[in-house]
């Protein structure tokens, strides 16, 4: 396997996991009342800073078991590239809707976690396009 091939699953598993461990969080503290009344603030920037640390700390890992793997060639540029413009779309898919929430004057919570959602899902559909590059082959334009 690709280095770059095992940094997408390493985006992919930490990003899934980062928010589906947020989600729980701030469902169970919800209780009974709006969803909107959960505190949420802390548990995202506690998630997202972990998340990111995480990342970090397993990519210096896979370069320190697999030195030699570690050198990009012109195919993990293109698919790094393809990866990218894919995940991307998401977080301008996310923006947009983080306007219009903001213009219709919605909880702070939405807009949050909209962005929140859109840079999950970028780095989703970005790793699994990466993914499915290294495994199948893509299609250069």
């Amino acid at each position: 396997m690709a280095y770059e091939e095992k940094r997408a699953w390493i985006m992919l598993v930490v990003s899934v996991a980062a928010y589906a461990a947020y989600a729980v969080l701030v469902l169970s503290r919800s209780g009974p009342g709006p969803l909107t009344a959960a505190p949420y603030a802390a548990t995202l920037l506690w998630i997202t800073g972990g998340s990111i640390v995480a990342t970090i700390v397993l990519n210096i890992a896979v370069s320190i078991a697999s030195p030699r793997d570690s050198k990009r060639d012109q195919r993990d540029r293109e698919i790094g590239r393809f990866g990218d413009r894919i995940g991307q779309s998401f977080v301008v898919v996310g923006g947009v809707l983080a306007m219009f929430l903001a213009i219709f004057r919605l909880d702070q919570f939405w807009i949050a976690n909209a962005i929140y959602l859109a840079f999950t899902l970028s780095a989703v559909l970005g790793s699994v396009a990466r993914i499915v590059g290294y495994r199948r082959g893509f299609q250069t334009w």
